[in-house]
């Protein structure tokens, strides 16, 4: 489920629409991830944090580009 860190040039690249589409995806990870949390303990504990840094430079460029 570890995905290689997303690049803000590859972040950069992308239009409104596949922003919005990353977003909800990366979202749903982290809900994901907390949810699991709750009951077990995780594998990965970094996969959190770089998914919220994600988010926030998804968010970074889509309030760029508007």
């Amino acid at each position: 489920m570890s995905k290689a860190k997303t690049k803000s040039k590859e972040i950069k690249e992308k239009s409104e629409a596949e922003l919005l589409s990353m977003l909800s995806d990366e979202r749903e990870k982290l809900l994901g991830i907390r949810m699991r949390r709750e009951g077990t303990s995780l594998k990965n504990v970094k996969e959190q944090k770089e998914i919220r840094k994600t988010i926030a430079r998804i968010l970074t460029v889509y309030r760029a580009n508007k």
